[in-house]
C-alpha cells in the first residue's frame, strides 16, 4: 500500500501515528484542508527530476518515494535549541530530517521569503515565511494539526526557521524543529529539492556586519533587497553586534538594501553596507 494510502485508511490516526511522531490526530487537516494551491504555487514540483509527482502539495509531507530508509533510533531530547523570540527551538539535525522526509515523517515548512521559495526549496515543503517577512498569500501550516511534526527550514542557517517554529510552538504546535545547518546544506548534499532553478547555490560573497546598543541582544536583525521579496536575519549578540550572510539571487554590489534592528533603520546599497560596520549613521 501506497504511503499516502496508508495515511488516509488511518483517517483519524493522521500522520502523528502513521509516521510515529508521537502527535495529536491528524485528521483534522484531511476534512478541512487549506484551499487548493495554498502554500504551494507553481514552483512546488517545478524541475523535480525523477521525484514522483505529489498529488497533495498542501500537506507539506513529501510524496512516497522508491526506497524507504533503514529504521534508526532518533531522540530529540539530545538535539541542540536555539532561542527565537524567548522560545526555545528544537535542532534537527539535515540527516535526521532527511530521514524523516524519506519515512514520511514530517510535515515541511520553508520559511524564507516566496522569491527564495520558488528559486528551490525542499521537495514537498511548502511556503510558510517566518515573522517579519512581507507575505499576503495563504499559509497552509495554518490548517495542519497542531499535534504534527513540522519542520521549518531557511538558509542562515537557522534564525528564520526558528523564529517561524517558535510562533508555531507560542500558536500550540508541540512537536516542532528547525534544521539545524540549514536549506543549503540540504542542497549540497543533494537531497531532493525542487523549484525554477534547483541548481542555484548563493556565491555568500557578501557579509554585513553591524552593532545597535546591547539592550538589543538576542532580537533581531534584518537585511533587505529594497523593493524586492528577499530577506535575511540574524540574532543580535550579549553586546549589541549582529553578522549577516544574506543567500540573495540576482543581486550586484550596486543593489539597494535595508538594514534593520530595533534601533535603526538604514537604507544603503549593498557594497556599503559591506564596506564596514553598519550602525545609526550609515
Amino acid at each position: 500500500m501506497d504511503r499516502r494510502d496508508f495515511i488516509a485508511a488511518l483517517g483519524a490516526a493522521g500522520i502523528g501515528a502513521a509516521a510515529g511522531c508521537g502527535g495529536s490526530p491528524g485528521s483534522r487537516f484531511l476534512e478541512n484542508g487549506p484551499p487548493d494551491g495554498c502554500g504551494a504555487p507553481a514552483s512546488f514540483a517545478a524541475n523535480r527530476g525523477s521525484l514522483p509527482a505529489d498529488d497533495t502539495p498542501t500537506d507539506g509531507i513529501p510524496p512516497a518515494v522508491s526506497r524507504t530508509p533503514t529504521t534508526r533510533d532518533v531522540d530529540p531530547e539530545s538535539f541542540d535549541t536555539y532561542t527565537a523570540d524567548g522560545v526555545e527551538v528544537p535542532l534537527v539535525p539535515v540527516d535526521v530530517a532527511h530521514y524523516w522526509w524519506l519515512r514520511g515523517a514530517a510535515r515541511f515548512a520553508d520559511a524564507r521569503d516566496p522569491a527564495l521559495y520558488d528559486r528551490s526549496h525542499v521537495y514537498g515543503a511548502v511556503r510558510s515565511p517566518a515573522p517579519g517577512i512581507t507575505y499576503d498569500g495563504c499559509d497552509p501550516v495554518d490548517y495542519w494539526p497542531e499535534g504534527d511534526r513540522v519542520i521549518c527550514y531557511c538558509g542562515c542557517p537557522h534564525h528564520l526557521s526558528s523564529l517561524r517554529a517558535a510562533a508555531l510552538i507560542d500558536a500550540g504546535y508541540d512537536d516542532v524543529y528547525a534544521i539545524d545547518e540549514g536549506y543549503w546544506e540540504w542542497h549540497r548534499r543533494d537531497y531532493p529539492v525542487a523549484g525554477e532553478r534547483p541548481g542555484w547555490t548563493p556565491t555568500r560573497e557578501y557579509v554585513v556586519e553591524g552593532t545597535t546598543s546591547a539592550q538589543y541582544a538576542n532580537a533581531t536583525a534584518w537585511i533587505r533587497v529594497a523593493g524586492a521579496n528577499q530577506s535575511e536575519a540574524t540574532k543580535i549578540d550579549s553586546a549589541g553586534n549582529f553578522t549577516l550572510e544574506p543567500t540573495f539571487s540576482g543581486v550586484t554590489a550596486d543593489t539597494p538594501v535595508v538594514v534593520e534592528t530595533p534601533a535603526y533603520t538604514v537604507h544603503t546599497t549593498l557594497e556599503n553596507a559591506t564596506g564596514g560596520v553598519v550602525d545609526a549613521s550609515t
